[in-house]
């Protein structure tokens, strides 16, 4: 089973572009914009908590993830933490469900190839699902490599490569984390010859900006996915 420890980590410097796909329900959460520190969060939090009683449920979590963590002051900085506070029990490539992942593309179209086919598995499995339009938000991320670990130097074939069996690269998630370390670099497992990002903390996070909708046509199973026009 290869660890942690033995994946180079990046050296960083340079401000990676990456790109994420969201279900579009899911708007930002203002309380992570309008605020600019740990301290200001939880002085907010605790006055719109008298009022608003779906709050929890619109942040998440906020025991999953340290303060010093989020990084308050940027832009999207909801869309950031959001992975973190909202995690999905089921877990996913690099996680069992009991810590979130901001997982991250190096195109637009690797992102729905990724997105795609986990929709395809999940809605697969709705009984008389004939026909459906599933929306989704394009996010455009700007971040820090620096100390990440680059499982890209392991082949396509390795088991932490494995299309459906998470076994191995959930257990190499859980080390990456363990470690420290800031995330993981590797190869896309639903677009060949592309590159993916599993962030393990969302503080090297510089921007999230939505840019796109695009829409997912179900009719039996995904048949096409359309970039929406402005306003559509």
């Amino acid at each position: 089973m290869v660890k942690a420890a033995s994946l180079g980590a990046r050296h960083g410097g340079e401000a990676i572009k990456a790109y994420r796909l969201v279900n579009s329900k899911f708007p930002p959460v203002a309380l992570f914009e309008d605020v600019a520190n740990a301290d200001e969060f939880d002085l907010l939090y605790e006055i719109q908590a008298l009022t608003n009683p779906r709050l929890q449920n619109e942040v998440g979590s906020l025991n999953l993830i340290s303060r010093s963590e989020i990084p308050f002051g940027i832009k999207g900085c909801s869309y950031a933490t959001a992975p973190f506070t909202h995690v999905n029990p089921s877990g996913s490539r690099f996680s069992d469900g009991s810590f979130g992942i901001l997982y991250l593309a190096d195109t637009m179209e690797t992102a729905i190839a990724e997105v795609r086919h986990h929709q395809q598995a999940y809605w697969s499995k709705v009984h008389g699902l004939n026909y459906e339009r599933f929306v989704f938000k394009g996010l455009v991320c700007q971040f820090d490599e620096a100390g990440m670990l680059d499982a890209t130097r392991l082949p396509l074939s390795h088991a932490i490569y494995a299309p459906d069996d998470y076994t191995y690269s959930r257990a190499l998630g859980a080390d990456v984390r363990n470690s420290k370390a800031p995330g993981l670099r590797y190869h896309s497992v639903r677009a060949a010859g592309n590159t993916c990002w599993a962030l393990t903390t969302p503080r090297h996070v510089a921007s999230i900006i939505q840019s796109s909708h695009y829409e997912m046509v179900w009719s039996n199973q995904i048949t096409s996915v359309h970039k929406l026009l402005a306003g559509a």
